[in-house]
């Protein structure tokens, strides 16, 4: 499941494409994806993501073997 920053990132994103447009058609394609977008960042199954996650295979900073 994308995080919430992840979804932020990407309603940004599209915002910022239908700003940029000049064809209204696609403009209100592109708000109608943002949209939808912020309510899957309300909606509770999306959690932020933590920071402090890494792949399996990444060594903390600092430490070597």
């Amino acid at each position: 499941m994308p995080s919430r920053r992840y979804l932020r990132r990407q309603a940004t994103s599209l915002l910022k494409f239908a700003k940029e447009t000049s064809d209204p058609k696609k403009a209100a394609v592109l708000l109608t994806r943002a949209a939808s977008l912020a309510e899957k960042i309300e909606s509770a199954g999306v959690a932020e993501l933590d920071g402090s996650l890494q792949a399996p295979d990444v060594e903390p900073a600092g430490e070597s073997r």
